[in-house]
């Protein structure tokens, strides 16, 4: 049986730097679970819903490991699910370089760029 590593973020893996396939590799074939969108007026009732129905989905796939990261109430929830069934949960963890420059105008503008460094057990 083939190896799974599942990614439930909001990040596709094919825009992934190839520091973090590689890392994701280890664990076995990349599958993308996209994270759902969770209303900012969803309740407790709707988010476990939400949890249920994508965790049934991950796990029918067997994973070796699964990236979970997005809206926190749910990834908490997702987090907790996957775990109570043995599966490996991790979160990337990115150094974060930020440049600030003043324009013309007198605004600024802040450009930040996230380098993967590993992925980190929950």
């Amino acid at each position: 049986m083939k190896k799974i590593f599942v990614n439930h973020t909001n990040h596709p893996s094919t825009r992934w730097s190839n520091e973090q396939t590689d890392a994701a590799k280890i664990y076995g074939e990349i599958v993308d679970v996209p994270f759902p969108n969770v209303e900012a007026e969803a309740d407790t009732e709707k988010i476990r819903e939400l949890v249920r129905a994508n965790a049934e989905k991950i796990l029918e796939l067997e994973p070796a490991a699964v990236l979970c990261q997005g809206e926190f109430n749910y990834t908490f929830a997702m987090v907790e699910r996957l775990k109570n069934f043995g599966v490996t949960v991790v979160a990337a963890t990115s150094e974060r370089v930020a440049h600030s420059e003043i324009l013309p105008d007198g605004s600024t503008r802040q450009v930040s760029t996230f380098n993967f460094v590993q992925f980190r057990e929950y």
